[in-house]
């Protein structure tokens, strides 16, 4: 994509990473800074251009979305696991099936405005609306339990 890459985060599997990653790590336009503490994390994503979030494996929830999109940072991300429920394709980011999708989509950030990716996670993944949501499913469940006589347990 012709742009500087950092990397960052814990690697899952070193024997890839040095097989793979490193020898394309010239500590310039592509480097490995390992994990971001909180301080770190906040200054790379405030001055990033996209958060490639390639990952290999179903993400449970991807906290890291969160955070990009309220630094107005938009998500590129293959959909695996809850990235179709936290990424909005062509709003708040792009889901891509591949690397050179990944790239093409990297054109089309320009298009996004942070300030609606920023929105999008105040409306939707503030702490308040995420309590709120996880009281109704535990209130659903108890329902169902309850529709079936198997209501909670004293």
């Amino acid at each position: 994509a012709g742009r500087r890459l950092i990397i960052a985060g814990v690697i899952q599997d070193q024997d890839y990473f040095d097989s793979e990653v490193a020898p394309h790590l010239d500590g310039d336009r592509v480097q490995s800074i390992g994990s971001a503490g909180p301080d770190l994390r906040d200054q790379l994503l405030g001055g990033a251009f996209a958060l490639l979030h390639l990952i290999n494996f179903d993400e449970p929830f991807g906290l890291s979305m969160i955070e990009a999109m309220a630094c107005g940072v938009p998500v590129i991300a293959r959909a695996r696991g809850s990235v179709p429920e936290i990424i909005k394709h062509g709003d708040t980011g792009f889901i891509v099936d591949s690397v050179d999708a990944a790239v093409e989509a990297l054109n089309r950030v320009p298009d996004l405005d942070p300030a609606r990716l920023r929105r999008y996670v105040e409306e939707n993944f503030s702490r308040e609306r995420m309590v709120d949501n996880y009281i109704k499913v535990y209130e659903e469940v108890l329902r169902m339990e309850e529709a079936k006589g198997s209501g909670p347990q004293s």
